[in-house]
């Protein structure tokens, strides 16, 4: 990590900052309250906390912008001396984008759909830079090589539509890049990232903060991400600053209790419960005035704690906290052993969804393909899996590697090439959405990764909820609104959000109610993308909880796609691993986390992050991301560290039992022990 020189001068300095709207009856709702942070060149930040707590609109008050609604109540934010809020507007937007960069959390909102990729980093790189025509060529190249994007010649003249979620993000990443920004603001950055690809983007931001003296301010819920990149972290709860201080001791022994809530909620790579989720939900804005904001959910809470807001004070271990019992904080454990009651399958039972042979290709053949004697390769082929009532099977791979086009497919969105979609051991699915029947609709259900894609912007969440419970129940007036608000209330959100829009939402509180929409319908089969990569570890734990309920009380089965590997290993009972939408290693996820023994599921595991900043990913020197696979061999040769050559260039790989219900697809022996992994991980609580 870049070393901090904390006698350098702000870049940016919020003073006293105060920021809200204006409520249906005229009063004045905050949603920051006096904030005070200071960040100076070469320095890297991070603002955590739960959804809704004020971390991306700390963020982009550090850019000067307000979101619609909100107006500045009291303070500044400088940059370089000038108070963004009172500069001109043309000042400003030369500031934006060349000095101060943002990396959205959204990454599809920031792309033009109609423009080329190439062309978008171009326009970033004319706005702010001096570089002649073919500078700008060169360096847009370089741009999407330093973000690990495959085939950069060939993608750069790409839409986005034609690119994953995550290589949408690697894009917008190299954008912000493009303008070698003073400031870097990052608001989620690597939420739609897996695993070995964000261990190499925070590789690459810590590199770039410590070359150039570039300051950073990184939002996220992903605290193994802020240990890998900050050296100081702010915790934030109902828009104030509770926790600040150095990343090791807010990490490791935070002063605060709802830091250590937060740290007991993320899921750990080395254990099989679910992780413990904070009781009750954060307070609206302008609900809590003399207060302490998070006495309703605190263990430690007296009387004190209600009768007075606490300053944020300094204290010996050079922490600033906001808690009168801070002195107590450390009785509250941080490593919490739930021992999750076991999950037992009835492999006896009717299989809920069989895959049968399934090829997937997005590739549409045209009138010359039928005299061609070879086609384009397949985006998915040869997928077959059986899932079981009440299982829950995690797809996990890195981004491009089939795991959502499996899921579209299932869903009826995408129509395979071959293959065949079984319900019920014997029901033939319709591939077509349209052709399905209305039962068939409900039972299968799907949760994308961006809800911004599904969710209507001129519906409010009443409407949006409304929708399949008037379809599928024929609901209506009370009974249609005590279910919504039941169904609010189990992805933990208040019947108060009933009548906003999804423009009023924050990322995480948007992906919760299109997964209460989904459960809406009372499905047999949930089909879930990345639903959680959008939530803060709380409200994760409190949805895997949930889904963890649904799947005992009414033998749901999901398909659970995530490239987050601790909280699959949470919820799963089975993995599947793609590599370029061929399966490579699927078992028990007590059989395969405790040994992986597929290279490819090993790299995966290597590349985990920790919130610990001493944690250090293990990463494939020199790796690169591919655009397709082979057209012979193995699939994963040209990454493999383990490649025996001609055998994997030439040969496809049969399965291999590793033990009962755990396979892998490779060349190695697993007689000779060859293929045994060197990053194990220690299995407790295995079910």
């Amino acid at each position: 990590m870049p070393v901090q020189n904390n006698d350098l001068k702000p870049v940016i300095l919020i003073n006293d900052l105060s920021i809200g709207f204006t409520g249906k009856t005229g009063e004045i709702l905050p949603v920051l309250r006096n904030i005070d942070l200071s960040v100076s060149a070469g320095q890297s930040i991070g603002l955590v906390g739960e959804s809704g707590s004020g971390k991306s609109t700390l963020a982009l008050a550090a850019m000067g912008y307000l979101k619609q609604g909100l107006r500045v109540l009291s303070g500044t934010a400088a940059f370089d001396k000038h108070n963004l809020f009172e500069l001109p507007r043309r000042e400003l937007e030369s500031i934006r984008g060349g000095r101060i960069a943002l990396i959205p959390q959204n990454s599809g909102q920031s792309l033009t759909p109609t423009q080329r990729i190439g062309a978008q980093i171009d326009e970033a790189l004319q706005l702010h830079t001096d570089l002649s025509v073919r500078a700008r060529s060169d360096r847009v190249i370089d741009l999407l090589t330093q973000v690990r994007l495959p085939d950069p010649q060939q993608l750069e003249s790409r839409y986005p539509h034609e690119l994953s979620g995550g290589q949408q993000q690697r894009v917008a990443i190299a954008m912000a890049l493009a303008g070698e920004p003073e400031v870097l603001l990052l608001d989620e950055p690597t939420t739609g990232l897996d695993v070995t690809t964000q261990a190499h983007i925070l590789a690459l931001l810590r590199e770039l903060a410590g070359e150039s003296s570039m300051a950073m301010v990184y939002v996220s819920h992903d605290l193994g991400a802020i240990a890998q990149v900050c050296k100081q972290v702010a915790v934030m709860y109902a828009g104030e600053i509770v926790l600040q201080g150095d990343a090791v001791q807010v990490l490791r022994e935070p002063l605060h209790p709802y830091a250590r809530g937060l740290l007991a909620s993320i899921p750990r790579l080395n254990t099989a419960s679910l992780p413990r989720a904070l009781d009750g939900r954060p307070p609206a804005p302008g609900e809590i005035q003399n207060s302490c904001s998070f006495a309703d959910r605190c263990v430690l809470v007296t009387d004190q704690c209600r009768q007075k807001r606490p300053e944020l004070q300094a204290v010996a271990s050079g922490e600033s906290v906001r808690c009168q019992l801070h002195e107590h904080a450390s009785d509250i454990p941080i490593d919490i052993d739930q021992h999750t009651a076991p999950h037992t399958i009835d492999q006896s039972a009717t299989a809920a969804l069989e895959l049968d042979d399934l090829t997937i290709s997005y590739h549409q053949a045209g009138l010359l393909d039928r005299w061609r004697a070879t086609g384009s390769t397949p985006t998915v082929q040869g997928i077959s899996l059986k899932l079981q009532p009440g299982e829950t099977l995690g797809l996990v791979g890195e981004s491009g590697s089939g795991k959502s086009t499996i899921l579209k497919t299932i869903a009826g969105l995408l129509p395979p090439v071959s293959g065949q979609l079984l319900r019920r051991g014997t029901e033939s699915l319709p591939f077509k959405v349209e052709h399905r029947q209305p039962d068939q609709l409900r039972k299968v259900q799907i949760v994308f990764q961006n809800p911004d894609e599904s969710l209507n912007p001129r519906q409010t969440v009443a409407q949006i909820l409304s929708q399949p419970l008037k379809l599928y129940f024929g609901l209506a007036g009370q009974k249609l609104k005590q279910r919504s608000e039941e169904l609010l209330d189990r992805v933990r959100l208040a019947a108060h959000y009933m009548d906003r829009f999804p423009g009023q939402l924050s990322g995480g509180e948007k992906q919760r109610v299109a997964i209460a929409r989904a459960f809406a319908a009372e499905p047999d089969i949930v089909l879930c993308d990345e639903v959680t990569s959008a939530l803060d570890v709380s409200v994760q734990a409190a949805v895997l909880d949930l889904l963890d309920d649904l799947r005992r009380e009414k033998q749901t089965t999901y398909v659970f796609v995530s490239h987050d590997l601790a909280v699959v290993r949470a919820l799963s009972d089975r993995v599947a691993v793609l590599y370029q939408g061929r399966l490579c290693e699927v078992g028990s996820v007590a059989s395969v986390y405790a040994s992986p023994s597929h290279p490819y599921t090993d790299v995966l595991l290597g590349a985990v992050l920790e919130p610990d900043p001493d944690s250090t990913p293990v990463l494939v020197a020199d790796d690169v991301v591919e655009m397709s696979p082979p057209a012979t061999g193995c699939p994963f040769q040209r990454r493999c560290p383990k490649s025996l050559g001609d055998v994997c260039s030439t040969q496809t790989p049969a399965w291999q039992q590793v033990s009962n219900g755990h396979a892998i697809r490779c060349h190695l022996d697993l007689s000779s022990g060859q293929s045994q992994a060197h990053n194990q991980v220690t299995v407790e609580n295995t079910p």
